[in-house]
């Protein structure tokens, strides 16, 4: 196996990790919301999801980057062999942080009320030392990644959800017992969503102390790999704070406006609604509660995977891209670009047609239950088009057109918003418009992105021959679900009661009957071949049984 065959495979396995730990963790996310929305109920997911993305706001402009710039900087560095400036960056990032993140925490601290209004001025203050810690964390994932090991990451993104899931039921419950019998539905539903919000910092805590006690286990090592060579020539303090200046702020600025749609739409229903439709805060915090910690907590598992794979592939590009090596580069973004769509595609057909049958075992609220699942089939396009604009957005900042994801953002952004406004304003939508502004908002992304590749990646994207497999076969895995759950819902109402058990009971052999049938149409169809199949760490163990059976 040559070089490049290996640096594939490398990413591949970095990647399925990554990947791995993402899907535990969106795992984990879901099975603790619902009991958790059991206790705080959509009233405290409302307030809390208000505070929640004023928070992500924040920590997107001081800290939620810093692990893709600090891991793009660092692998070039390490490419070119320039290991002790390698660590000089690493050690100016974490003065960067300190000083960033720990201002946007007093901020946030002191300045709530600026930011949210209402009962989410409380639950926004408890997120404030969190956002600290986070960009040390930040740091410290950024300089593994750089390495090409998401081993640590991983681990510390599942204890981090481990410990978010068990101390935000433990504290919700908690601080609603204290409010005392006597108190009423928003006075519990805030302390609730104070109690989630604690579960957060939490989780970053520990994640953090993972992190750095792998640093401190290995720091003899990177240290005595960063002692002083004589053909290398160590950047000043000030060149690396430029540089790092100079990275940071466009991945910040990118990330910030392709995330900051979650806040404008938030701050347009609440405001529009309350305002001009004469909705009350409770019910508002009710409705937009269910789109966001229901469908749209759903509908991002599947896009867990291609972050993964933009983790995963953004030192290797950056490394290949360093080198000067266009012809690998290229190939390293059509073999990721294939990957998203070969993963992507089913999974939206799959959250279309198992809309319902799969929020009910998550989120068996009955009150809630149509409209969320509705909501989730709306928007299970979306996981298609955030997943290709994930990897084309670390594509162009991996090759350095760092300025492309942020016009592109920006200029989705407005269109959306004002979508968004007359759509709230002229018609009787309330959540579905929030719907159909992801839709375009995301729609929008992709289509930009791919254009400014067009223009910095001498490639031919060929996007019907990557759909000419996965988009029958999905289709055909859909139908397949559907018939099969049906059957056994039907089955099993002849000799089960209770909906809840019926519904879990017909979803498990519907899934299975979905992979089966995808699996063996992509390979059918021609979707993956039988070298790509053995290239593929686990995967390639398919190859025997499938010749067997004359699929492959």
């Amino acid at each position: 196996m040559n070089n490049e065959e290996k640096n594939k495979n490398d990413m591949l396995t970095q990647a399925g990790i990554l990947a791995a730990a993402g899907i535990i963790v969106r795992i984990i996310g879901l099975l603790y919301r619902s009991p958790l929305t059991g206790i705080i109920g959509d009233e405290g997911n409302g307030y809390y999801n208000y505070a929640y993305n004023c928070y992500t706001i924040i920590l997107l402009i001081s800290a939620y980057s810093i692990p893709s710039a600090i891991s793009k900087v660092i692998a070039a560095k390490l490419a070119l062999g320039e290991t002790k400036n390698a660590q000089r960056i690493f050690r100016g990032a974490l003065l960067y942080v300190t000083i960033v993140s720990g201002a946007f925490s007093l901020f946030v601290w002191f300045g709530a009320g600026l930011l949210t209004y209402g009962h989410s001025v409380s639950v926004l203050r408890v997120f404030a030392p969190t956002i600290l810690l986070f960009g040390f964390l930040g740091v410290l994932r950024g300089y593994f990644q750089a390495r090409r090991t998401m081993v640590p990451t991983s681990i510390s993104q599942i204890l981090e959800q481990i410990l978010n899931a068990v101390v935000s039921i433990l504290a919700a419950w908690l601080f609603i017992r204290s409010a005392g019998a006597g108190a009423d539905e928003t006075t519990r539903a805030v302390r609730g969503a104070v109690g989630s919000a604690l579960g957060t910092g939490a989780g970053v805590l520990t994640a953090f102390l993972f992190m750095l006690a792998v640093y401190l286990k290995n720091r003899r090592r990177y240290l005595e790999e960063a002692a002083p060579d004589p053909d290398e020539h160590p950047d000043s303090t000030g060149t690396v704070l430029q540089l790092l200046f100079f990275t940071v702020t466009p991945f910040i600025l990118s990330t910030f406006i392709y995330n900051l749609s979650t806040m404008l739409n938030q701050t347009l229903f609440q405001r529009i609604l309350t305002g001009m439709r004469a909705y009350t805060e409770s019910q508002t915090a009710v409705s937009y509660g269910i789109f966001s910690t229901k469908a749209v907590v759903i509908a991002n598992i599947p896009i867990a995977l291609s972050n993964a794979l933009s983790s995963a592939m953004m030192p290797n590009l950056s490394a290949r891209h360093a080198r000067g090596n266009k012809a690998e580069a290229a190939a390293l973004v059509s073999r990721a670009l294939r990957v998203t769509m070969f993963i992507s595609v089913p999974c939206a057909a799959g959250l279309m047609v198992l809309s319902k049958p799969v929020m009910m075992v998550l989120f068996p609220q009955r009150a809630s239950l149509a409209e969320a699942s509705r909501l989730l089939a709306g928007i299970a396009v979306t996981v298609i088009f955030y997943s290709i604009s994930t990897v084309t957005n670390a594509v162009l900042q991996a090759i350095g057109r760092l300025h492309a994801p942020v016009v592109n953002a920006a200029l989705s952004l407005i269109v959306q918003g004002i979508v968004l406004a007359l759509l709230l304003l002229f018609s009787p939508l309330d959540n579905g418009a929030l719907v159909i502004a992801m839709i375009l908002y995301s729609g929008l992304i992709c289509v930009l992105n791919q254009i400014s590749l067009n223009r910095y990646v001498s490639l031919p994207f060929d996007w019907p021959g990557m759909l000419k497999a996965p988009l029958p076969a999905s289709l055909l895995m859909a139908l397949a679900a559907r018939v099969v759950y049906q059957g056994a819902c039907y089955l099993f109402r002849m000799f089960l009661a209770g909906e809840y058990l019926i519904n879990l009971l017909s979803l498990l052999p519907a899934l299975a009957a979905a992979v089966l049938c995808y699996a063996l149409l992509i390979v059918r169809l021609g979707g993956i071949t039988e070298e790509e199949l053995r290239s593929m760490p686990g995967l390639n163990r398919l190859v025997g049984p499938l010749k067997k059976i004359r699929i492959l």
